[in-house]
């Protein structure tokens, strides 16, 4: 691919940035959204493969599903003349591999802060039951500003797909591949945990902890040797953090942590001073069934016994005389007095015996150990709960808290359990402590610049995050669905839980036939406004021809011809006409809205936003919008017929600041 050339007629092709045993990358302009994207291609001499072109889509579907800051972003896919391509979100910065080799050694805490964000992001693709299967360095991209993206899904499979085998072949990069895969078995999520632990110690130390002259070698000390000690090159190194790394690399499975959320919550805290003198973290002893990996040496001494032993009983069978004559020879040549079994042999009758008994002492010990076992329970799921529920419902399993952790959480409230360790539904013994994580309520973050990005993506990653996120359309020559402005303030402070963001989308410039919406429900209504990027002002009225909750008339009317981003007038009935004894009462009400100052340098004014209801209004169409640059007080005009309440929201810069639900005559401003 030659500089210049434009694919599908919109990514302009600038230069290369690297080329891989499946596609080449390169960067690129996107003529319409005019930003740079990075272009994965398919290479020329495998889009015939269709094995390879497979990988390519599976690839394409493992990123779709996976939406997070901390993994690369896909904008696009596409073919042309018969060429694979997939566009990804331009990561400006280099590989982790890069980044450690120039800036080791790395700060403790900014190891812990990169690995934080690579664990959340493969916390998700677990969620989404995806295994990335090569995690690697040089698959993790850090931007100019230090942060962490994920790249590469191409061998990454989903759990309820059939595995994937390759003989004599082994998928991943061997310097981090877990012993299960390099023995051949099915990669798990806790393969990934596995090479998440190996880059771990490689931020640490500034290497791999195995190398050698082969794949093979290498891939023979994942499986036998123990990883080498952080703190033998870093006695700095806390027994905590390098316990976390023992604890990632476990050689079985089972002694890895169980979700790559316990091992973010155990890598958070490990330069805390409360693990000061914590102990060296050791496998638990798995008994007898454990499988035994024998050391090369071991192997070729047991395969010369039996070699030998194979050809001792060959030699046997061809000379049998030999044996006969050996025997007969410590035997004497008189005929002796018959005896009884057990006097001609009282050798077998002693084995016998004694077989009996261990027999018998075996199965003994056998019962006593299946009686003495401890139960076994299921942990509860205990989130969202206080700690005083928890420990209730804890009891009735035979089950107690054990150490109890605090966090911010933007998804569950204050005093209650975001987590449990184990988790939910997990068997332990009874009598068991289970450790618990609680929120210390949301934290504030800072409002990113949204615009000019894609409404879709950012929408959820918003609302993962519990932010409110609203849209309204606006004739626009870019590209629909793109964001053009939002009323949060860049860079301002808030709470995603008391946040609510409303983008103005490009609705593009095209021209639509509006439907007849009479008769519909609200629900059906935004669903069709969506749908056709037009924006909908709802308003009420009485009715006596359509029942309460559904639209009995519209501005333009059914069959009009508007353009995307227009407001069309829908008004919904509110049943029929009261008696006349039940007049409507009109009155007003006042609120004074505060001016708060900004701290960006661009932005002075706050955006506010007011919403009530009453008999005509409701209070999720906007009343009105206004900048203010000082305290400002704001008039509702209300009307309410009989006993019915109003309700209003004021919205100053995204976040609500004045909220009532039941308004009535007796809130009439003098």
């Amino acid at each position: 691919m030659t500089p210049n050339y434009t694919l599908s007629g919109r990514y302009r092709i600038i230069r290369s940035l690297g080329e891989g045993g499946m596609a080449n990358v390169y960067l690129a302009h996107d003529l319409i959204l005019d930003r740079d994207v990075a272009v994965k291609l398919l290479r020329l001499d495998l889009r015939d493969d269709p094995k390879t072109i497979k990988r390519f889509q599976r690839e394409a579907l493992a990123t779709t599903e996976l939406v997070h800051p901390h993994i690369v972003s896909l904008y696009d896919v596409g073919e042309e003349n018969g060429m694979q391509y997939l566009v990804m979100e331009y990561v400006k910065g280099m590989d982790l591999k890069n980044y450690i080799k120039e800036h080791f050694p790395l700060p403790l805490q900014q190891v812990i802060d990169i690995m934080e964000q690579i664990l959340s992001a493969v916390a998700t693709a677990h969620a989404h039951n995806i295994i990335h299967r090569d995690l690697k360095p040089q698959n993790i991209l850090i931007d100019e500003q230090g942060n962490a993206k994920i790249t590469d899904f191409g061998i990454a499979v989903a759990l309820s797909e059939h595995t994937m085998t390759q003989t004599n072949t082994i998928l991943g990069s061997v310097h981090y591949l877990s012993p299960e895969q390099a023995r051949g078995s099915m990669a798990t999520k806790q393969s990934d945990i596995y090479s998440l632990g190996i880059i771990l110690y490689e931020m640490l130390t500034g290497s791999v902890p195995f190398k050698g002259e082969t794949a093979v070698s290498i891939a023979l000390k994942h499986f036998q040797n123990e990883i080498p000690s952080v703190r033998d090159y870093d006695a700095k190194i806390p027994q905590a953090l390098e316990n976390v790394v023992l604890q990632s690399t476990a050689k079985d499975p089972r002694d890895r942590y169980a979700t790559v959320a316990d091992m973010a919550n155990d890598l958070l805290t490990t330069l805390s001073d409360t693990r000061v003198g914590e102990k060296r973290f050791e496998p638990d002893d798995l008994g007898n069934d454990e499988t035994k990996i024998m050391p090369s040496a071991d192997i070729a001494a047991a395969i010369a016994a039996n070699r030998r032993a194979d050809a001792a009983k060959s030699q046997a069978k061809a000379h049998p005389e030999k044996t006969t004559e050996s025997t007969d020879t410590a035997t004497d040549e008189a005929p002796l007095p018959k005896r009884s079994w057990s006097k001609r042999h009282p050798v077998r009758r002693r084995l016998i015996i004694f077989g009996s008994i261990a027999v018998l002492l075996i199965v003994a010990i056998v019962i006593g150990l299946e009686l003495s076992r401890p139960q076994m329970t299921k942990v509860p799921k205990l989130t969202g709960m206080t700690q005083t529920t928890a420990t209730k419902v804890l009891a009735k399993r035979h089950l107690s808290v054990g150490t109890i952790k605090h966090a911010k959480s933007n998804a569950v409230a204050k005093n209650q359990i975001i987590k449990s360790t184990p988790g939910s539904q997990q068997k332990v013994q009874e009598r068991s402590r289970i450790n618990l994580t609680i929120s210390n309520g949301a934290k504030q973050t800072s409002f990113g610049n949204y615009v000019n990005e894609s409404y879709g993506d950012v929408r959820a990653t918003l609302k993962a995050e519990g932010f409110k996120v609203k849209q309204r359309f606006s004739t626009s020559a870019v590209a629909a669905g793109q964001i053009i402005s939002q009323d949060v303030v860049a860079g301002s402070s808030v709470l995603p839980t008391n946040t609510t963001v409303t983008f103005t989308v490009s609705a593009g410039s095209r021209y639509v036939g509006l439907k007849d919406l009479t008769g519909e429900s609200r629900g059906d209504i935004l669903n069709y406004a969506t749908a056709n990027r037009i924006n909908i002002n709802f308003k009420q009225g009485y009715s006596d021809d359509q029942k309460a909750g559904y639209s009995y008339d519209q501005t333009p009317e059914g069959g009009a011809s508007v353009r995307a981003g227009s407001t069309v007038t829908v008004l919904m009935s509110k049943g029929s006409q009261p008696a006349s004894a039940n007049l409507a009462e009109s009155f007003n009400v006042k609120v004074k809205v505060p001016y708060k100052a900004l701290t960006t340098a661009t932005a002075t004014a706050n955006d506010v936003k007011v919403y009530y209801q009453d008999d005509e209004h409701l209070i999720g169409t906007l009343y009105r919008e206004m900048a203010i640059t000082q305290d400002t007080e704001v008039t509702m005009p209300f009307q309410l017929t009989g006993s019915q309440t109003g309700q209003y929201r004021i919205v100053r810069n995204g976040v609500t600041i004045a909220q009532k639900t039941k308004v009535t005559n007796k809130d009439a401003s003098n």
